[in-house]
């Protein structure tokens, strides 16, 4: 199976609420378009320290992680922030890795999006199963 990638938009969503409420322009509201590696092993949304940077993203925690080689670090975690893919959005936070390391789309927010992988195609997309947006189960 190869890497699959997708386009996806960030949203500060601070910057988002401020809007809303009337306090900020429509214009001063901060995102990023990105390509992104879907990666079904990893847990969460996954940044660099530039696109944290560039959306204002305030640093909410630090928290151990594993990383890929095995190592073990402590990474930032910031937010909160919004992923959009195509019509499906989420709200989320960020570990932020260091320099300009590869962002990675984990399970959780593409769980929260109904996104699958179609290792084939080498491509995310909605889930067919729900192509009109999630279903989330509460049982």
């Amino acid at each position: 199976m190869g890497l699959v990638y997708a386009d996806v938009e960030l949203i500060n969503l601070a910057d988002e609420t401020l809007f809303e409420d009337g306090y900020l322009p429509i214009e001063k509201v901060r995102s990023l378009p990105i390509r992104i590696m879907a990666d079904s092993g990893a847990i969460r949304l996954t940044i660099n320290e530039s696109i944290r940077s560039q959306l204002g993203l305030r640093t909410m925690a630090a928290m151990d992680v594993l990383l890929a080689d095995g190592t073990k670090r402590k990474l930032d975690v910031a937010g909160p922030v919004r992923i959009k893919f195509k019509e499906r959005d989420c709200i989320t936070d960020a570990f932020v890795l260091p320099n300009n390391e590869e962002p990675l789309l984990g399970a959780v927010p593409s769980e929260l999006m109904d996104l699958i992988i179609i290792p084939s195609a080498q491509k995310l997309d909605y889930n067919p199963i729900h192509p009109d947006g999630p279903l989330y189960s509460l049982k």
